[in-house]
């Protein structure tokens, strides 16, 4: 019995491990795969979550679910939405590896990053 449960943990922290690498790889597209899909949600004044770690070719889309309205401003004018108003959403797909930092022009201090591998 006490070998099953020895076992039992050994799989449990397995699965964990395997679990968290899974999820914080980012997603590399390969030839004829769909392309990368991410979200960025606007909420509470704030881009969530602040670093998204994108491979290249991944699309990244922005939903502001705040009640007023937002843009998304990319600081090397690369990207640049309109207003978004609640429940819209902005998108963009991102062909080159950098570090792309943005910001809202309605509210400055609204600033995150997007990383592409």
């Amino acid at each position: 019995m006490e070998n099953r449960r020895w076992m039992l943990g050994v799989v449990l922290t397995a699965l964990a491990a395997f679990t968290s690498i899974a999820v914080t790889r980012p997603a590399v597209a390969k030839a004829g795969d769909q392309p990368a899909l991410a979200e960025v949600k606007i909420d509470n004044f704030s881009f969530g979550p602040t670093t998204l770690t994108v491979a290249t070719g991944t699309t990244v889309t922005w939903k502001n679910n705040d009640d007023v309205p937002h843009t998304v401003v990319s600081d090397d004018k690369v990207f640049r939405s309109k207003a978004l108003d609640t429940d819209d959403k902005f998108s963009y797909t991102f062909t080159k590896p950098g570090t792309y930092n943005y910001f809202c022009s309605v509210h400055p201090k609204m600033v995150a990053k997007v990383v592409v591998q």
